[in-house]
């Protein structure tokens, strides 16, 4: 009898001392449709990226909390978005043998929701992991959506990492402290950025993953400008610094191609 109310303490404690419980069974809920979308065949891929948006979408909302305008509205749907780039890399990488890593799949989505969560207690972003999130979530869907289409479909390829990117531009953009007009703006000048980027890859016929870690970043490259032109800094200074990340990719990606 002891030893059953000592571990009805312990489980009392332990459940204690999680913070938010349902956002671990939404990441697993939708890592569990990532697997299903890496097995299944292309229209129950459809049916999860689907079912993954609406749940993610609505679970976030539920969980991050009520609406502050001064932390923008693209954090709530982050998490969604982020379980659709899981679902397209996860296809490309792991198929069924790797149906294992849908655990790991939960906790890269838990912790993109832990990010929102804190950003909301705080009222303010994370210094260096919210960047690289949205960095990630750039890669994994383009790096998915390479290698789901055919490399001679360039047009429907730039247009869908448009799509995938339109959300953690505008998280950028809300990152940096803009709202409302100000925040749309930045992130379609950010997309358009990044789409030239995708199109110069795709004509170019790189590898699905070189390619996609190009464009992941000229994404970064792009928001690391925009901030820095926010805080002050010289148009010069952030033209040599951040030119020469474009003038890097571009020269990696031209080797590539001519070998």
């Amino acid at each position: 009898m002891s030893s059953r109310l000592a571990r009805s303490e312990a489980a009392v404690r332990l459940r204690s001392r999680i913070d938010h419980p349902e956002a671990i069974l939404l990441s697993l809920l939708l890592a569990g449709l990532a697997a299903l979308g890496w097995v299944e065949s292309p229209l129950w891929l459809a049916v999860a990226i689907g079912l993954q948006l609406v749940i993610g979408g609505l679970g976030g909302v539920a969980i991050i909390g009520p609406i502050r305008p001064e932390l923008g509205f693209a954090r709530y749907a982050t998490l969604a978005v982020a379980a659709v780039t899981v679902t397209l890399l996860g296809r490309m990488l792991v198929g069924v043998a790797g149906l294992p890593m849908a655990l790991p799949a939960a906790i890269l989505l838990w912790g993109v929701l832990r990010l929102e969560m804190r950003a909301g207690r705080t009222g303010t972003p994370g210094i260096l992991l919210d960047p690289l999130a949205l960095v990630g979530i750039v890669f994994a869907g383009t790096a998915g959506l390479s290698w789901l289409l055919p490399r001679d479909a360039w047009p429907p390829i730039v247009l869908l990492v448009a799509v995938v990117v339109a959300v953690p531009a505008l998280r950028s953009a809300e990152g940096r402290g803009r709202s409302g007009v100000q925040a749309v703006g930045q992130a379609l000048l950010h997309v358009v950025a990044v789409a030239q980027t995708t199109t110069a890859v795709a004509l170019l016929d790189l590898p699905g993953v070189v390619g996609a870690a190009v464009v992941a970043l000229a994404f970064h490259a792009w928001g690391g400008a925009a901030e820095a032109l926010d805080r002050g800094a010289s148009g010069r200074s952030v033209a040599v610094e951040f030119g020469s990340l474009a003038v890097l990719g571009v020269a990696v990606a031209l080797l590539l191609h001519l070998r």
